[in-house]
Formats: structure tokens, sequence, C-alpha cells
């Protein structure tokens, strides 16, 4: 009797002593403490546009960067496992599509050109008709559009959940092991807003005063830029080369897509699109939302003679060039020198923003 007694002594000493253990282990595992995490930019940009916004709902930490930085990567997230966000956002492209139309994984090709993913935290409008106004809404969509990733969220939280490497990240970044679309986006997005450029020439020449930074010609390329071109009056000289507005540049005397006026429903927008940044300029083409535009001569010569004055909606910076610019070959070639310029060559091979997997 005494040794039965003391053999389940022994025993709930061992299984307590194991509870302990596990406990212990369980702790010290589910520890959430993320970093919290800003971007950095140069001085001059905060001097002109400020530090990079931040949402509240949303905040930034390197645990949720790393899960974002791994998602966009992830074909996982498209139905038949065959493309992500990194297949129509190619880093080598300023993280475009050099395609003129991104394929889904249907075989479909969308109606716009993919829009490249550069200082997207500055933004407040997202897409070329701005339906979207935040950078997680704008993670969103891809994903259960129809002629892109073609998926439900339903799956791909299922098919998440089932991995013990997306629990671990998922946890460490927002502290829980339930995954839902809401903080997949948010990772996503956390990681787009890392995808800052400022380190062209043109920056080392213009902002922190390299005057052997740009060629002659280029430097008369910016000269045309920012006069008789008249190309700062939407492409803001404020770092971001963009005024987030949305304008009709004169592509269409009747514009077939109808762009703004597709979210607002306003026959003034019509014909109006997101005016994009020129910064990596020359490594996004084709260019316009429609890709109608091969090369950088091309747009250059169509906003030298070729706006259509009766598109309905013209911007109010469009009349003032009368039937365009009427550039010699010359202005042509230096401001097309100058674009160039705008290419941070660290941004499309900073290898923090490659594939992780």
């Amino acid at each position: 009797m005494k040794k039965g007694l003391i053999l389940v002594g022994y025993i709930t000493v061992i299984c307590t002593i194991n509870a302990c253990r596990k406990k212990d282990t369980q702790t010290a595992t589910e520890s959430y403490s993320p970093t919290a995490m800003s971007v950095t930019v140069p001085a001059y940009v905060a001097k002109y546009v400020g530090s990079m916004p931040m949402t509240g709902t949303n905040p930034m930490t390197a645990e949720g960067v790393e899960l974002g930085h791994k998602l966009f990567y992830d074909k996982t997230l498209s139905n038949d496992m065959t493309i992500s966000c990194a297949s129509c956002h190619k880093q080598e492209n300023a993280f475009d599509d050099p395609r003129p139309f991104s394929q889904g994984t249907n075989g479909s090709f969308g109606d716009r050109n993919a829009m490249a993913i550069i200082n997207l935290g500055w933004n407040t409008r997202f897409f070329w008709d701005g339906r979207r106004a935040s950078l997680e809404g704008q993670a969103h969509d891809p994903v259960t559009n129809p002629i892109e990733m073609a998926n439900n969220w339903p799956e791909v939280v299922k098919r998440l959940q089932n991995s013990t490497v997306y629990s671990d990240l998922f946890f460490k970044a927002f502290g829980t092991r339930t995954i839902d679309s809401n903080l997949v986006v948010n990772a996503i997005s956390q990681f787009e807003r890392t995808l800052v450029s400022f380190n062209s020439r043109f920056d080392h020449f213009y902002f922190e005063g390299d005057s052997t930074a740009l060629t002659a010609q280029e430097q008369r390329g910016l000269a045309i830029f920012v006069g008789d071109g008249k190309c700062k009056n939407c492409h803001l000289m404020n770092t971001l080369f963009t005024d987030h507005e949305f304008r009709n540049n004169g592509l269409d005397a009747n514009p077939k897509d109808d762009g703004l006026m597709k979210f607002t429903g306003s026959a003034a927008d019509k014909g109006k699109f997101k005016v994009p940044t020129l910064r990596n300029i020359a490594v996004t083409a084709p260019y316009m939302h429609d890709s109608r535009f091969t090369t950088l001569e091309d747009v250059v010569d169509f906003y030298s003679s070729k706006i259509q004055q009766t598109s309905p909606n013209l911007d109010e910076h469009m009349p003032e060039f009368g039937s365009g610019l009427n550039l010699t070959t010359q202005q042509k070639a230096d401001l097309v020198a100058f674009l160039k310029s705008l290419t941070d060559e660290d941004f499309i091979r900073n290898p923090k923003f490659s594939d992780p997997n």
C-alpha cells in the first residue's frame, strides 16, 4: 500500500514538473514583442513632404514588414498558386510590370497598365481611377479580382493557417495565430511602405549639390522640365514627382476609359487618371494607363505635338501648350536624357526588397 502511494506521489510530482515546463515553454514561445519601425528617408524628403504618414490601425513593425515581404512574393495567394504580387510588380522594373497588361491565372489580361510601387506611403488615393483610399485597400483587391489572382479570402486564409511557418510569423507580427484577410493586407502594405526611392543621380545633383552628378545634356533636360516643358506643373519637384491629382492629359478626343469617373460617377471626371510618379520612369515602360507608348521618346513626342485639345475635361495645364510643346529634336533628346537620370539603381537591385523565399 505504501509503495502504491509513493508511486502515485512520484507520478504526480513528475506530471507537475512537466506541466510547469510545458507552461514555461509555451510562455516563452508565445511572447509577443514586436519591434516598432519607421521608414528612413533623406532629410530633404522630410523637408519637402514630411515623414511618411502612418496609420494608427496598422502600425509598422519589423515583424510586420518581414511577413509582408514574404507574402508579397508568395504565389499561395493566387487560386492556382502560379502568381504573386511580385509577378506583376517586378523589382527590376521599379515594382511595375513590363508587359502592357498583366496576365491573371486564367490567362486573361487586365485593361490597364500596372502601376509602379514607389513611395506610396505618401499617397492618399490608389489605382489609376482612385478607387482605394489606403495601401491596405490597394493590397486587398488583386487577390479576389477574377482576372488577377482569382482567389477568395477564406481559401487564402485556410492555406496560410495550415502553415506552421506563417502561424509563427503572424504571431510575431500581430500577436495572434488566427489569420484573417485584414492581417494579410496589413502585412503586405507594411512591406510596400518600405519601397522608397530617393537615390537617383538627379537627387545627388539637385538636392545634395553634386554638380557632377548630371551630364550637360541632362542638365539641359532639367531646365526644359522646369521651364518650357512645364512638366513640373503635375510632376512636382517636391521629391515625389507627382501631385497625386487626377487629370485628363488629352490622350484622346473621346476617351474609351472613363478613368476617375468610374469611381466618382461624375461626368466632370471622365478621362481623368492618377498622375504617376516619374521616379524610375526609364524602367517602367510601357507608359500611360493603357500602355499606348512604348518609349519615353513616344511620351515626349505626344506632349510636344499630339495633345487632343477637344478631349472632355482637359486639364487646365494642357491648353497652355496650344497644340503641344513643339519641342525641337534636340530638346526632346535632352528631356528624355533628364528623365533617365531619375533611375535609382539601388532601389531596383536592393536585396532587402528581393524574393525572400
